[in-house]
């Protein structure tokens, strides 16, 4: 197995360390995750990849400290999220991770600028700063003149970018993105993960994509396979930025 470069000299911003996770369905016990222990390094882009049903979802959980382990330890930034209250975690959560889901989960009945100011309510950040940071965000993401259109009034590709914008409300370290072309045409598909490699590259965010379409791989510095709610990684030599045209040149 390869290692990251650094590995020894970095800390991981997000560690699970021996992570089982079972799920007990009447009598029948589930084992989604099993013993699983990974490190997610500041400033990397991470694919975790694998089949429907290969623990998935389970593992984004985890990373995204959404759900705690059955057995085993999950670090945030090397505090113990299974030592934390629900409200404390939720708080650091949304200070550390921006999530990018591929349904959007974009609130409907809200604006885009009233999307992406959302997650810095819940943060206590006063509105008037609120409301600035929303719009230099949409206006970052091309969406400077679709602020006031709720979600029904916007493209798959519209609404996504507003999910990133909104993921970034909080300025995290850490953007978790689960699938997030899969409701895209390939078009519009690429032009969210050049939007992803920019935010790594030219703001430094660490970002974890979870995906089963083997094409994104070349966007990321390592892949993580996942199979039976077990890893395997290794650095991925095909990366290429996913051809993002400054890099043609």
């Amino acid at each position: 197995m390869d290692k990251m470069p650094e590995e020894k000299t970095r800390e991981p911003i997000i560690e699970l360390v021996d992570v089982w996770k079972i799920y007990k369905m009447g009598e029948v016990e589930v084992k989604a995750l099993r013993g699983l222990s990974l490190d997610i390094y500041p400033q990397e882009f991470v694919a975790i990849m694998g089949p429907s049903g290969s623990g998935k979802s389970t593992l984004m959980n985890m990373i995204g400290c959404l759900d705690v382990p059955t057995k085993g330890k999950v670090y945030l930034e090397n505090k113990d999220i299974s030592q934390l209250y629900e409200s404390d975690l939720a708080q650091i959560r949304g200070q550390i991770i921006g999530f990018v889901f591929q349904t959007f989960n974009l609130m409907p009945s809200l604006s885009a600028l009233e999307n992406v100011m959302l997650p810095m309510t819940f943060q206590g950040v006063d509105r008037r700063d609120r409301e600035k940071r929303g719009r230099n965000l949409l206006t970052m993401v091309g969406l400077e003149q679709r602020m006031n259109h709720k979600p029904t009034e916007l493209s798959g590709g519209q609404q996504q970018r507003v999910a990133i914008a909104r993921a970034l409300a909080n300025d995290p370290d850490v953007i978790l993105a689960d699938e997030p072309t899969g409701n895209l045409d390939s078009k519009t598909g690429k032009e969210v993960m050049d939007m992803l490699t920019r935010l790594h590259r030219e703001e430094g965010k660490t970002i974890v994509m979870v995906t089963h379409d083997p094409s994104l791989s070349t966007y990321v510095e390592r892949i993580i396979q996942i199979m039976d709610g077990k890893t395997t990684e290794h650095l991925n030599h095909n990366h290429k930025y996913g051809g993002i045209e400054d890099e043609k040149k």
